[in-house]
């Protein structure tokens, strides 16, 4: 991936497609907008690459810093959404951040995301560390449906996590010794 210095980027020689992600709150409302390209088109959702173009956010398990860069997945039959984040200067891998969340809704143009408050941090070596639960227990909105699908959705997720399926099939191998 290479600036092409005119706002674009080059995913090996393709210039990608400009979209707008959403993210919204649980209740709908927006929380935050933010430019992206699009690397992929999957059968059921998007690969986008975006830059964290705000202030540093340091959250005491990650930082993120501006200029990193986000390999983000949008799913339209999957409750979560996954993030690789990356050094913006050496595109070192950081780790992952996981969004449980509705189904995206994916457009030419943009992509809705309807945030569920639970998220999972993967640092690079696999620990997974679900964060925001007692905010999601607590969260008197979601209905008994919403609430379902998402546990649901974020035990999926914990399964890909575990069993190192793309994206995290890069979590680093730890060495065994042979005793």
């Amino acid at each position: 991936m290479v600036a092409t210095g005119h706002g674009g980027w080059l995913w090996g020689e393709r210039l990608l497609q400009h979209v707008t992600i959403h993210k919204l709150s649980g209740q709908s409302e927006h929380v935050v907008a933010y430019a992206g390209e699009v690397a992929e088109w999957l059968e059921n959702g998007v690969r986008v690459i975006a830059r964290w173009e705000r202030p540093e956010l340091d959250l005491g398990y990650a930082r993120f810093e501006t200029g990193d860069v986000f390999i983000e997945w949008f799913f339209t039959d999957r409750w979560y959404n996954i993030f690789e984040v990356r050094a913006g200067a050496s595109l070192s891998l950081k780790g992952w951040y996981c969004n449980v969340a509705t189904p995206a809704q994916v457009c030419a143009d943009h992509v809705d995301c309807r945030d569920l408050l639970l998220d999972v941090w993967v640092a690079p070596s696999g620990e997974a560390l679900v964060l925001d639960d007692s905010e999601f227990a607590a969260a008197e909105w979601l209905d008994d449906a919403t609430r379902a699908a998402a546990e649901r959705g974020l035990a999926e997720l914990l399964g890909v996590i575990g069993g190192r399926l793309p994206p995290f099939d890069k979590i680093e191998s730890r060495l065994t010794g042979a005793h």
